[in-house]
């Protein structure tokens, strides 16, 4: 695997994985690989009834693209920004895991506790690129609770980098995995949706 970093992740169930936080477009093999080696295989549905996220994009969309982010992630933070050219065609549901330090969950709580969670995101990206380390700790004990869930259900999937991005492609309807971050043009291809112009 072909990651930047690699750090320890520490599920619910008490297993310990490796995961990295990766930009896809550097390697191939993460470009689109399919969780083959999942211990469990890829399911949507699990993903919909299972995981908590927050909305980005038509709610009224047909296509749906999940992202599994960590606060902390910089590769996480680039297809943020990758994915808002795209928005008007899918509903992307960003579902905050806590894998890279403990800020990930504090961070990521605070962003699901919020009134406005695309705000706090944007609030919380805008003060990582500025070097302030993200939006202050927040969020109760059921925020930080989902997070291990959404957490614990990445792992189960056999997901090993962040950011990881599960979809079906507009075109095709093929199952879409994609674990690393994109540029626009790129995320467009794979998930059969238009670049823009």
């Amino acid at each position: 695997m072909n990651t930047k970093r690699l750090f320890l992740l520490s599920s619910v169930a008490g297993a310990l994985v490796l995961a990295g936080c990766k930009d896809a477009s550097q390697s191939a093999a993460g470009s689109a690989a399919p969780a083959a080696a999942a211990s469990t295989p890829v399911s949507i549905e699990a993903i919909t009834a299972e995981a908590q996220g927050f909305n980005v994009g038509s709610t009224m969309s047909a296509r749906t693209v999940y992202v599994f982010f960590d606060a902390q992630c910089p590769h996480c933070a680039a297809l943020w920004e990758s994915a808002k050219p795209l928005k008007s065609q899918a509903r992307f549901v960003w579902i905050p895991v806590g894998i890279l330090n403990a800020n990930s969950t504090l961070q990521g709580a605070a962003i699901l506790a919020a009134a406005d969670p695309v705000a706090a995101m944007e609030a919380h990206e805008a003060a990582m690129r500025d070097k302030k380390g993200g939006i202050p700790p927040a969020g109760g004990d059921a925020q930080k609770q989902a997070i291990a869930r959404n957490t614990q259900l990445m792992t189960k999937f056999g997901f090993g980098s962040i950011p990881t991005i599960v979809g079906k492609n507009a075109q095709t309807g093929e199952l879409v995995s994609i674990e690393g971050s994109l540029p626009t043009a790129a995320l467009a291809a794979k998930l059969g949706l238009q670049a823009p112009g």
